[in-house]
């Protein structure tokens, strides 16, 4: 497998997180830009020992494109969009690869369900629940400008990672 380029991941304060990520024209629009993703976020997991999905926006590509491996499964999103979110919600601590040493406890929807094309091109939809449904709300937030940080349940929400291992993982 040919490496693509490992890009830089767009950090909290970088104007370019606040913008709205636009639709691709297809399949042959993603090409380019899902290799570097896959290799941005194979690399940020080598680095850092975590990591599950990355928004194009978050390489500095405003497309709506994003790129998930989740529980052995990855996933290629072009053009994803909420078809339907449960009222049920859950609280988590979540975190993000444009500031992470930064964790936010957010509310997410319980379910989601979306539609998108896959690298091919073919409309898929999926129902996500738990792990995988506050994932996938997560990346599509950065495709509208929204970070975690926007979501925080209150001021007292923020935590740094070092606190955070400090204090919650025993």
């Amino acid at each position: 497998m040919k490496m693509m380029p490992v890009r830089r991941i767009l950090q909290l304060g970088d104007p370019t997180l606040r913008k709205l990520s636009l639709p691709l024209a297809g399949p042959q629009d993603a090409a380019p830009i899902l290799g570097d993703l896959r290799d941005t976020l194979r690399d940020f997991q080598r680095t850092h020992g975590s990591g599950r999905g990355i928004s194009a926006v978050q390489i500095g590509e405003l497309k709506r494109l994003l790129y998930i491996e989740f529980q052995g499964a990855d996933y290629c999103l072009l053009n994803p969009e909420v078809l339907h979110r449960s009222a049920e919600q859950f609280e988590l601590w979540d975190d993000c690869f444009s500031f992470p040493n930064l964790l936010v406890r957010v509310r997410r929807s319980v379910t989601v369900e979306i539609r998108y094309l896959d690298e091919s091109g073919a409309a898929r939809s999926l129902t996500a629940r738990g792990a995988l449904s506050e994932l996938l709300q997560h990346e599509l937030d950065h495709l509208d400008g929204v970070l975690a940080i926007d979501r925080a349940i209150d001021g007292n929400s923020f935590c740094t990672r070092e606190e955070y291992e400090r204090r919650y993982r025993s």
